[in-house]
């Protein structure tokens, strides 16, 4: 016989919320090492230790506690499974933060906030080498002070929370504090005195009679310019010569051509609120959402008057044109859940919306001449989510053989992204051509505005997917020492990403009182997104060829274009993933806790961009279609098959130390390897180009596989006496290589250290102060050895998981009301 056992009125996410108590003020109560998590498993919440998958959890005071600028920068020194490169793309692959797991693309991860899907920025990474294609969440759009705690699940969970979660979840867990605290801070770098970063935050909570509360966050950020790049020397021209003979500008002229080659400026703000209330009969009305404003300034590097593209009737000592992107960005959740006849319901509907406009400035579009404009409306990008869920659970006893845990929902998501076309002479094809008696006489400038011409109209799209997904899972507690869970989904998509099943099984099983063995198997899935199918722009990278930094004129295709589909495209198809995990968890004390996880993930069909296709042959298709053939072209595909396989490792550590305080200590590892079981073969309609064509070539790969460092070790302390608490970390990161098409040009990066401190005293009237400093001592990745000496760039390699401006100092007050 079974017989139902109470599931509560509510869902156990909310149960698991109530339980928190992130304390703005308080000095930052340790992460305790029974602390209860509600990711992984649906039904009662559990602890990290006791949780069938590998999950870390880390309160707001551990993300403050980093002094970073934003989540994504706090889980890169936190999580030692998460891999955050510099940004150095250029364009918009310097406007949002992608972080990886476990050696896999950002949108592999699937973020959650309150347990709800978070929608995707409409800013595909379409520049950097690292993660290029990657459509993420954008985490720096929600407010730092709104969050409670982080809980990252590290395994594959896309039968439970569908696509996207191949190598795990993030999911971010809302404060519901009562009361609130205002800080500030202020830091910048050790060298140069530059990358100024100012931050404001502040949250307050209170209930709302005796049925609910509301909590509210604001938080604004400015960050100033950091540079690394050098001044080029004094034998790179930078005007043109008169009478065979140097202008006497060269000796005064500033020779720092590149500006930015280090953190870019930016500035942003967001509110968030979060908030429920419960009404008669066991119903609770919940509703939460961020809002988020952020302005991007991208300068480019100095076009000088030496060059064809530099008019010298509009800019006679040369210019550096600039790209600003405005972003608004927001998402509302509206729910509500209560209990009926035993079974815990939750339904809900959240909208989530990012736009970004891009607009140049100091710049021109040199092809047409003394009377081109020098400001552009480049166009935008915009890309909506709107999900809709119901999710049902109930707990069963089932007299003597433990009970189980039934779960099952559906869920409608819509998508939609489009691309906005520019002004037409933001890309407009002149025919002016260089007058006698000019330097560069006789030849033709190049098309559209300097740096970023504008989305053309053949750019410009709207596209949008249903998509239709049922799962049930079972979660069974047979025993005090076993569990067994299963899971499984089907997913129906309106576009080519067609429909599929995936499930998961996993099992927990306590040998002794302090040690238990884990494990998982799951299949998962990855739709392509709307943006890598449809993304069309033109753009100027630099990308280091056999050695050589070059500025290329690239042209990123559609994969439903007809100058694609000429050089081989195919429609996308989903990437499939199968996950394999087993593992320890051990707590032979009171007060220390070690999780060990090994994983292998296989993933077939990952989408990655082409090589660079350049040529003779690139330009005739191009031309054909209408596109100037000075350009070279990429489009994204289904390039590669891939396995990865890793361990994790992670003992948390806390001590009373009586009259001296208390300690808290953290440790973790993580090793990762990549390999490439399959590569897409050259198409026909490539290889007829000729042999010199490769679809994905050495360098290609070698950005999916050895870009990353193979390991990872995180340390941590925490030690708190009376008023005063000291932090510290020290972090390695393993080392990496870059590899070129030819192996002679391959290049390694060593191991590197990175320490980090922070002090921070509570002073009467709940005020605190602490100051700290990231990279204390001040540490840089090896140099490439050679750089551009045209432009001075180049000068660290822009995959570095340290980045390359050196240690940051900051201060922060804080009041607590």
């Amino acid at each position: 016989m079974i017989r139902t056992a109470s599931a509560g009125p509510i869902y156990a996410a909310a149960t698991a919320m109530a339980v928190q108590d992130e304390g703005a003020g308080a000095p930052a109560a340790p992460t305790a090492l029974d602390e209860l998590v509600v990711t992984g498993a649906r039904g009662a919440p559990r602890t990290v230790t006791d949780s069938p998958t590998p999950i870390d959890v880390l309160s707001a005071a551990d993300l403050e506690k980093t002094g970073r600028a934003g989540a994504f920068q706090a889980l890169q020194t936190l999580v030692p499974s998460f891999n955050l490169p510099a940004r150095a793309g250029g364009g918009t692959s310097t406007v949002i933060s992608t972080g990886g797991l476990r050696g896999l693309n950002p949108d592999q991860t699937l973020v959650l906030v309150n347990g709800k899907r978070r929608h995707k920025t409409s800013l595909i990474n379409s520049v950097s080498s690292l993660y290029n294609g990657s459509v993420p969440a954008d985490l720096d759009h929600i407010p730092v002070p709104a969050i409670g705690r982080i809980e990252v699940l590290r395994d594959g969970a896309a039968a439970q929370y569908g696509s996207d979660a191949i190598a795990g979840v993030i999911n971010i867990i809302l404060r519901e504090t009562e009361g609130g605290f205002v800080s500030g801070s202020f830091g910048q770098n050790f060298d140069r005195s530059d990358g100024e970063l100012w931050q404001f935050q502040a949250n307050y909570g209170s209930r709302i009679g005796e049925q609910g509360f509301l909590n509210l966050s604001l938080a604004s950020k400015s960050q100033e310019l950091s540079n690394r790049a050098i001044p080029v020397a004094s034998t790179v021209q930078l005007y043109p010569r008169i009478n065979g003979q140097p202008d006497p500008r060269e000796l005064t002229a500033d020779r720092l051509v590149t500006k930015n080659s280090g953190v870019l400026p930016q500035e942003s703000i967001s509110f968030g609120y979060n908030g429920r209330y419960d009404l008669e009969g066991g119903v609770q009305l919940y509703s939460f959402g961020t809002f988020s404003r952020r302005l991007s300034d991208l300068p480019f590097t100095f076009r000088s008057p030496n060059n064809v593209n530099t008019l010298p009737q509009i800019y006679p000592e040369g210019f550096r044109p600039n790209l600003v992107i405005r972003e608004r960005d927001f998402e509302v959740a509206l729910g509500a859940r209560g209990e009926l006849s035993g079974w815990s319901w939750d339904i809900s509907s959240t909208y989530g919306y990012n736009r970004a406009r891009e607009n140049t400035s100091n710049t021109l579009n040199a092809s047409l001449g003394p009377t081109s404009p020098t400001v552009f409306y480049v166009g935008q990008l915009k890309s909506t989510e709107w999900v809709n869920s119901l999710d049902v659970t109930r707990p069963f006893d089932l007299e003597g053989a433990g009970q189980l845990q039934v779960s099952f929902g559906a869920q409608h998501r819509r998508e939609t992204y489009s691309v906005g076309a520019g002004e037409p002479l933001s890309y407009a094809a002149g025919t002016y051509v260089i007058p006698a008696g000019q330097p560069f006489a006789g030849q033709r400038p190049q098309t559209g505005a300097q740096a970023t011409p504008g989305f053309q109209p053949s750019d410009a799209s709207k596209s949008h997917r249903n998509n239709f997904a049922g799962y049930v899972e079972l979660g069974w507690e047979a025993s005090d020492r076993l569990f067994l869970g299963a899971a499984a989904r089907y997913e129906d998509y309106s576009d080519s990403a067609g429909d599929t099943l995936v499930g998961k099984l996993n099992a927990r099983f306590e040998l002794t009182d302090w040690l238990a063995v884990r494990g998982a198997v799951s299949t998962g899935f990855r739709a392509p997104g709307l943006a890598q199918q449809n993304y069309a722009a033109s753009s100027s990278q630099f990308r280091l060829v056999n050695g050589v930094l070059d500025l290329l004129q690239i042209k990123t295709l559609p994969v439903g274009s007809p100058e694609a589909i000429a050089l081989g495209a195919e429609p996308l198809k989903p990437e499939e993933s199968t996950n394999y995990s087993v593992g320890l968890t051990l707590e032979p004390m009171s007060n220390l806790a070690i999780t060990v996880d090994a994983y292998r993930i296989e993933v077939d069909k990952r989408i990655a961009i082409t090589s660079t296709l350049t040529g003779a042959a690139v330009s005739n298709i191009l031309i054909a279609n209408g596109l100037p053939g000075s350009l070279s072209a990429q489009y994204y595909t289904n390039a590669i098959d891939t396995r990865t396989d890793g361990i994790d490792v992670v003992a948390t550590y806390r001590a009373d130390l009586g009259e001296w305080g208390s300690l808290r200590a953290t440790a973790g590892y993580n090793w990762n390897d990549t390999d490439i079981t399959g590569i897409i073969p050259n198409p026909p309609e490539l290889s007829a180009l000729g042999p010199a064509f490769v679809l994905f070539d050495r360098l290609s790969q070698g950005y999916l596989t050895r870009a990353f460092p193979k390991d990872k070790i995180a340390l941590s302390a925490t030690w708190t006496w009376n008023d005063l608490t000291l932090n510290g970390r020290a972090t390695r990161f393993g080392k990496y290589f870059i590899q070129q098409n030819a192996v002679a040009n391959d290049r390694a990066y060593g191991a590197e250290w990175i320490v980090d401190l922070e002090v921070a005293y509570k002073l009467p009237h709940r005020v605190t102060v602490a100051v700290g400093a990231n990279n204390l001592f001040n540490n840089y990745p090896d140099a490439n050895g050679i750089f551009n000496a045209n432009t001075g760039a180049g000068q660290y390699p822009g995959t570095s998981p340290i980045g390359f401006t050196g240690g940051s100092y900051y201060g922060r007050i804080q009041w607590e009301f």
